[in-house]
């Protein structure tokens, strides 16, 4: 076991390694939580982040600002593995998309990377994202505790699990079956067309090979925290904390730690929050799919078009690779000029989600814009491409019920090139309904103002979050503290 205790006795703080997965919707939420835990510990704890140097640069501005607060967080870096990717390009969303498997593929080439890396520095715990199940065994020969991080909320995750042991019967199926019933959910029944399940519950993956050995290295842990809060998933995280961890931390939003936190994501880029202050209260839409997603040409198409009939301010965050060539209808720029804003890349979604002006939110439903939108008190509504993120929006649109989908009918699907394209009209009709007075836009706006309430007060001195960081880091001090270590 790691010596925890130093000279006469007196006990050092402990030293906590972080590794994130190689996504930016992983990468943030852990670095989030390393700054919340060196926060709440400054006398207990110094937190370290373990990344490849392009991940570096993605969390940097994060860790400065935790820095500058007096709650450093250290970084140590290890090379990338070579998959034959640009120098620099180390994570989703960064990478082109036909380039997603070496991504992948370069998480399993860390493994043993990541054990003689731990072996020589021998941190007091293990904070290690889903993917990297060998972090438990690394920590056992240690003799120290892993827990799990997970930045998706235990809804889908319990989902992806209880499907799991009906996989074969899915495939069996196939597409053209009746939406499948998640078995074994408390609460609400929810069923899921197969077009719209994760790609691992089809066919063979890299996360259909792992799923299992991922699944018992989580059980074989101390414990996992989740990025969630228990006011929003509560039936579920009781089942989680039954079922799916030893020990179970519900720690989110970890991005609303601080009132800077809310510049992250699109630093430097003031123009927009300027734009949204000239715009009256709750009357825009923000639209943003994230870091991972794909949109056809003719779709990126039908959505401008969508957005320009629906007659209300919007602000718009597009990828430079959706956006090359000629990806707007001709005279379209000139036609919503003042009424909405493009911006090419990246926004800072924290500060945007909490602008007075935001009404709405066409979101992916990746779920830290699940959790950013209602810790914001905007409402959703939900247009899920890939992953899990159909599986959130059931979450959002019929259990928690503060959001719609953008469209109801027509052929939706989590693979590239089988969904059918969303057409304006859709788009400009669910954007009119979410924004309309009365109905279900206010049922949406009420609840979603009833969950950032619920949010502050988790992340508040003596909420359901706070406590369980607190709790997390005392349950870290204990475990290696004891003469009989408490790592299971």
């Amino acid at each position: 076991m790691a010596d925890a205790i130093g000279g006469g006795g007196r006990r050092r703080r402990l030293r906590v390694f972080f590794l994130p997965f190689f996504a930016k919707g992983h990468l943030i939420p852990m670095t989030d939580l390393a700054c919340r835990m060196a926060a709440a510990g400054p006398e207990e704890m110094d937190a370290t982040m373990v990344v490849t140097p392009g991940n570096a640069a993605l969390i940097a501005t994060a860790v400065t600002r935790a820095a500058a607060r007096g709650h450093p967080v250290g970084v140590l870096c290890y090379p990338f593995p070579d998959v034959g990717m640009e120098r620099g390009v180390e994570c989703l969303g960064v990478a082109a998309a036909h380039d997603a498997w070496r991504v992948y593929r370069a998480v399993d080439l860390s493994q043993p990377i990541h054990e003689a890396l731990l072996l020589e520095h021998r941190p007091d715990a293990i904070v290690a994202d889903v993917p990297f199940w060998w972090a438990t065994d690394i920590a056992a020969e240690l003799g120290v505790p892993r827990l799990t991080f997970s930045p998706v909320g235990v809804f889908p995750q319990l989902a992806m699990n209880n499907l799991v042991t009906v996989r074969a019967e899915i495939i069996r199926a196939g597409d053209a079956a009746p939406p499948v019933p998640v078995p074994g959910m408390p609460g609400k029944e929810i069923s899921i067309p197969a077009s719209e399940l994760p790609n691992f519950l089809l066919r063979d993956d890299q996360l259909s090979v792992s799923w299992d050995r991922i699944r018992a290295s989580q059980l074989a842990g101390f414990g996992v925290a989740v990025n969630t809060f228990v006011d929003l998933e509560q039936t579920y995280c009781h089942e989680f904390s039954r079922v799916d961890a030893r020990r179970a931390y519900f720690v989110g939003p970890v991005g609303m730690s601080s009132n800077t936190a809310a510049r992250r994501g699109g630093d430097g880029n003031d123009e927009c929050l300027r734009w949204l202050s000239t715009k009256p209260s709750r009357s825009v839409v923000y639209v943003s799919f994230g870091s991972w997603a794909y949109f056809s040409p003719r779709q990126v198409r039908e959505l401008a078009l969508g957005l320009e009939a629906s007659n209300h301010p919007f602000l718009w965050v597009i990828r430079p690779e959706d956006s090359s060539g000629r990806w707007a209808p001709e005279g379209w720029e000139q036609r919503v000029a003042g009424r909405g804003m493009v911006v090419h890349g990246c926004a800072p979604q924290l500060a945007v989600l909490a602008h007075p002006s935001v009404g709405a939110f066409v979101s992916h439903c990746g779920w830290s814009s699940v959790l950013e939108a209602a810790s914001a008190g905007v409402p959703v509504l939900a247009w899920p491409l890939v992953f899990e993120q159909f599986i959130n929006e059931r979450l959002v649109t019929e259990v928690v019920a503060f959001g719609a989908r953008v469209r109801g009918g027509g052929r939706r699907s989590a693979r590239e090139g089988e969904p059918e394209t969303v057409p304006a009209e859709a788009v400009a009709r669910a954007v009119a309904g979410i924004m309309a007075r009365g109905g279900d836009g206010d049922r949406a706006r009420a609840r979603a103002r009833v969950l950032a309430e619920r949010a502050r007060a988790a992340v508040g001195e003596g909420g359901s979050s706070w406590r369980d960081i607190h709790r997390l880091i005392d349950d870290l001090t204990e475990a290696t503290a004891s003469p009989e270590p408490q790592l299971q």
